[in-house]
């Protein structure tokens, strides 16, 4: 067993297509009708063929309100691994990139915890 897809919910999916490719760096891989909707994927560009992530639209209206009590609660969405969190966080601050938590050791990660603009914390870690 693999995993091969993750999703994102996402409150707009132009906005985040663009947060997503032009801030965080992925680079898109589908994009295809799929209803109202379209099935929008990025990917890492270090490992195109390896774990897509689905910008998924609230379509459900259940995954609206998740959404708002995870962000309300300061939980994130997801997380994603950085190789240098400092650097990415002095970048991404630099792009007007608002974080909830900058850069914190615990443990043996460091973890930073940001805005996406979609409606969700994210967390960065490096360990």
């Amino acid at each position: 067993m693999k995993i091969k897809l993750n999703s994102v919910l996402v409150d707009d999916q132009d906005k985040a297509l663009k947060f997503y490719t032009e801030v965080l760096g992925f680079i898109k891989k589908n994009d295809m009708p799929a209803g109202e909707a379209r099935w929008l994927t990025v990917v890492s560009p270090d490992a195109p063929d390896d774990v897509e992530l689905l910008l998924e639209p609230m379509g459900f209206p259940a995954a609206r309100t998740y959404q708002k009590a995870l962000f309300e609660a300061g939980i994130p969405l997801t997380a994603f691994a950085v190789e240098d969190i400092q650097k990415e966080y002095e970048r991404m601050k630099e792009l007007g990139v608002v974080f909830n938590m900058e850069p914190t050791k615990a443990g043996p990660a460091t973890l930073a915890v940001f805005n996406d603009t979609c409606g969700n914390l994210i967390q960065l870690y490096q360990v």
